[in-house]
C-alpha cells in the first residue's frame, strides 16, 4: 500500500499476473511521490472482486493476462470500475495492443521495461485528471439538457394568458419540486372565449418527472383546444378524461383538476372541480375558503359525474387557485404536522390587502417562512383571478 493506510487516498487497482512486474510498478510508485493507495489483483476475476469491494480511482491493467485474450479485459475491468480510468501495461513488442487499448477506451497506456517513476505518476495523475474533467463535461451536458428541457416543457405548462377584452387580473407562478429541480405535472391556464367568457384551469398529474410534466402539457393543451372550440363544463371533463386514459403510461395515473368559467357580469362563477383542492375567494380585503362541489380525480376506475357548482364574487373581487403542494407542507418542530388548508388561509388573510402579482408572491413567501425546509416539497402551482373596478 502506497502512502499508508488512508481511506481517503485515490485507490489504484493493479491487475497483474506477473510478481515481479508487480514489485516493480509498486516501486516505481513508491518513488513517483503519487499519494496513492495500491491494491494488487493477480486476475481478472480478482480485479472484479476487488472493484466489487471498493471502487478505484485508476485502474493499472496488464494486457497479457492468462485468463483473457486481445482486449477482452479491458472490455471487462471498464465494466467492473464504472468510471475509473484504465491505463494499460503492455511488452516490448505490443505497443500496436496499448495503442488499440486507447482507441477502445483506456486512457493511456505505458510500455513495461520503459516506464519511469516520474513518469508512471504523471501518467496515473493526468488519467485520473482527465476523467473527472470528461466527467464534468457530461455533468455540464446533462445539466444543460435539462434546462432545455425544462424550458420547453415550462412553455407548455405555463402559457401566457390567452384575453382580450374583459378587465381581468392574472398573476400566476410555478416552483418545480425540490426533489429534483425539474418541472413535474402541474399546470394551468387562462382564456377568454369569443362570448367573453374568462375559462381557468389549475391541474396536478400524480406523480414526479418528465413523463408526469409531458402528460400535463398534453392535458393543459387540450383544455385551451376544447375551451376555444366551446367544450365546457362536464362535457370538458369527460373529454379531458379520454385524452388522459389515452396517452398515460399505466393505469395508477389519475389527475386532480379545477376549472372555471368566471361570466361576463363580473360575478358568478361556475366551477367544476375533479378531485381537487378549494380556492380562495377575495372580497375587497378579505379572504375565505371555498368548497364548491366536489367530483372524483380524472382517471380513476369509477364512472364519474362532475356537477358545476356557482359562486358569486362582489364587485372587484378574485379567485386563488393553486394545487396541493402549497399547503401540504410540514410545519417546523416534530416534522409531522402539515401547515393544510386552515394554515394557508391563515396566511392568506396575512396579506389579503395584496393584490395581483404582490399577493401571489407574499402568499408563497409566507408558506416558506411558516413551514420547514423541506427537500422532499411537491411542485406549486399558483393562480391569481380578479376582476378590476372600473372607475
Amino acid at each position: 500500500m502506497i502512502g499508508g493506510d488512508q481511506p481517503a487516498l485515490p485507490l489504484v487497482l493493479l491487475v497483474e499476473d506477473d510478481h515481479q512486474d508487480a514489485f516493480i510498478v509498486r516501486e516505481l510508485l513508491e518513488d513517483s511521490g503519487l499519494a496513492v493507495r495500491l491494491e494488487w489483483a493477480r486476475s481478472l476475476d480478482d480485479a472484479r472482486r476487488a472493484l466489487a469491494r471498493e471502487r478505484a480511482q485508476c485502474v493499472l491493467l496488464d494486457l497479457g493476462l492468462p485468463d483473457a485474450r486481445d482486449l477482452s479485459a479491458l472490455a471487462v475491468v471498464r465494466e467492473a470500475s464504472g468510471d475509473a480510468p484504465v491505463v494499460v501495461l503492455t511488452g516490448l513488442a505490443e505497443e500496436q495492443a496499448g495503442l488499440a487499448a486507447v482507441t477502445a477506451g483506456a486512457q493511456d497506456y505505458l510500455v513495461k521495461g520503459r516506464v519511469e517513476a516520474e513518469w508512471l505518476g504523471r501518467t496515473l495523475r493526468y488519467a485520473m485528471q482527465r476523467k473527472q474533467a470528461e466527467q464534468a463535461a457530461v455533468a455540464l451536458h446533462a445539466e444543460r439538457i435539462r434546462a432545455e428541457e425544462n424550458a420547453r416543457l415550462e412553455r407548455g405548462l405555463l402559457p401566457r394568458p390567452l384575453l382580450q377584452q374583459m378587465p381581468i387580473e392574472v398573476a400566476t407562478r410555478y416552483r418545480a419540486s425540490r426533489v429534483s429541480g425539474t418541472l413535474g405535472g402541474d399546470f394551468f391556464d387562462v382564456v377568454e372565449g369569443d362570448d367573453k367568457v374568462v375559462h381557468a384551469v389549475i391541474g396536478d398529474v400524480c406523480g414526479h418527472g418528465p413523463d408526469e410534466a409531458a402528460l400535463g402539457v398534453c392535458l393543459r393543451i387540450a383544455w385551451r383546444t376544447l375551451v376555444l372550440s366551446g367544450v365546457t363544463g362536464t362535457d370538458l371533463l369527460r373529454q379531458l378524461e379520454r385524452i388522459l386514459r389515452a396517452e398515460r403510461g399505466g393505469d395508477e395515473t389519475f389527475v386532480t383538476m379545477s376549472t372555471l368559467a368566471l361570466e361576463p357580469d363580473q360575478r358568478t362563477v361556475r366551477v367544476w372541480r375533479a378531485g381537487h383542492p378549494g380556492l380562495l375567494v377575495h372580497s375587497g380585503s378579505g379572504v375565505t375558503w371555498a368548497e364548491p362541489g366536489q367530483g372524483p380525480a380524472l382517471g380513476l376506475p369509477i364512472e364519474a359525474e362532475w356537477d358545476p357548482a356557482e359562486l358569486e364574487l362582489p364587485a372587484g373581487g378574485g379567485l386563488t387557485l393553486f394545487t396541493d403542494g402549497l399547503f401540504e407542507r410540514r410545519l417546523p418542530g416534530d416534522g409531522r404536522r402539515m401547515l393544510g388548508e386552515e394554515g394557508l388561509l391563515a396566511v392568506a388573510r396575512e396579506h389579503a390587502h395584496l393584490s395581483g402579482e404582490a399577493f401571489v408572491d407574499a402568499l408563497l413567501a409566507g408558506t416558506e417562512r411558516a413551514t420547514a425546509p423541506d427537500a422532499s416539497a411537491d411542485d406549486v402551482a399558483v393562480v391569481h383571478l380578479r376582476w378590476r373596478e372600473e372607475p
